[in-house]
């Protein structure tokens, strides 16, 4: 391709995680994006001003939109990126195929069919590829190979590309480009992994540690406005470029004394197991009511992240779930990216997102294949 930009929608945008690679990268314009949820949009907004966001149930959106604000017709655009909204085929929750969210990869389609650009990226759990035994995967490649795009897919971990976080999610691109896509290769892996002479260039999995060390402990209730400690890794260091001078979201709920006495008996990693009988929660499962480990990366990320009976979030040293700030560091997010709403607003936004780094590694190797 010559000068020109390559041009970029976004659907299902959130607050902007999968598309972060391509907003930071110049050799990409993001045209337009689309979000149904308005906090979750006006976050997008605040971080890609120059981004036209139409706040609307995505079935209203297509082409019509492109050529009425953009000129921009069929073939117009290069890219399309996007992971429709996956609780209706997430492992955790209930799986229920009649779930209307079930259905928006339809709309994804539709959209494709319509924009017809010369590659796409399609983001979803991993749940997508068990779901009624294979059969709703096989069909929405089925779908995109329908459209004459060339499928490649793949379970990518988010701790093979720096992100303190283990996360699993299958990623489908598809292309009419001559060229093979390449997924992107691991740049980290676990200490247990690195024995081979293979390995060895590989960076270890980042902890907790590194990425949260240098933000206060508060406790149950209280909030701070100033960072405990100066950068002290490299990861520290990307995350408060440009940071403002006073820390966003780093405000710890208001648990009950209870809640704060369990979490405050648990141990690095710990469990209810790990408490007194008379002590452990009397409801929830495995992962609930759970710490997390200080030096081990963080298990996968949910809009829970600040709700002890919904997911491990207890902070590994202090008696309290994680901040906002602390799981936006977990999904990669800068210390100045901002999020819009209540708590459970910015939660949403964060536990919804695709880790930035991941987005990069997606981004370079979509940038290689266009480029070649």
């Amino acid at each position: 391709m010559n000068n020109k930009k390559i041009k970029v929608v976004d659907l299902f945008c959130g607050v902007g995680g999968l598309s972060y690679g391509f907003a930071k990268d110049d050799k990409f314009q993001i045209v337009a994006s689309n979000e149904i949820l308005p906090n979750m949009a006006k976050a997008y907004e605040l971080n890609h001003p120059t981004v036209k966001v139409y706040c609307k149930d995505i079935k209203y959106f297509g082409i019509h939109d492109l050529i009425k604000d953009f000129n921009i017709d069929e073939g117009g655009i290069d890219l399309v990126v996007g992971g429709p909204p996956c609780q209706a085929y997430s492992t955790v929750g209930k799986r229920l195929i009649d779930d209307p969210r079930g259905k928006l990869f339809q709309e994804y389609y539709r959209v494709l069919k319509e924009i017809n650009p010369k590659a796409f990226v399609f983001e979803n759990v991993r749940g997508l590829l068990s779901m009624n035994r294979g059969e709703l995967f096989n069909t929405i490649i089925t779908l995109f190979k329908s459209l004459n795009y060339r499928i490649s897919y793949k379970v990518l971990n988010s701790a093979d590309y720096g992100v303190p976080q283990v996360r699993e999610r299958v990623f489908i691109v598809g292309t009419k480009l001559n060229n093979a896509f390449s997924f992107p290769n691991p740049t980290h892996e676990s200490k247990e992994s690195k024995t081979t002479l293979f390995s060895q260039q590989n960076k270890t999995y980042l902890n907790i540690s590194d990425a949260i060390g240098d933000l206060p402990f508060i406790k149950s209730g209280e909030k701070s406005f100033d960072y405990e400690t100066p950068p002290q890794n490299s990861f520290q260091e990307i995350m408060r470029i440009n940071a403002p001078t006073e820390l966003m979201d780093h405000n710890a709920p208001i648990n009950n004394g209870k809640l704060v006495k369990i979490m405050e008996q648990l141990p690095d990693g710990g469990s209810p197991l790990d408490l007194p009988e008379n002590m452990r929660p009397k409801s929830g499962f495995a992962n609930t009511y759970c710490r997390l480990w200080w030096n081990r990366p963080s298990t996968t990320i949910t809009r829970n992240f600040s709700t002890p009976s919904s997911s491990r979030c207890i902070h590994p040293k202090a008696p309290r779930p994680l901040t906002t700030r602390e799981g936006a560091r977990i999904q990669c997010f800068p210390d100045n990216y901002i999020f819009y709403g209540s708590r459970s607003d910015k939660n949403l936004q964060i536990g919804n997102a695709v880790p930035t780094f991941v987005s990069i590694a997606i981004k370079n190797s979509i940038l290689q294949h266009i480029v070649e």
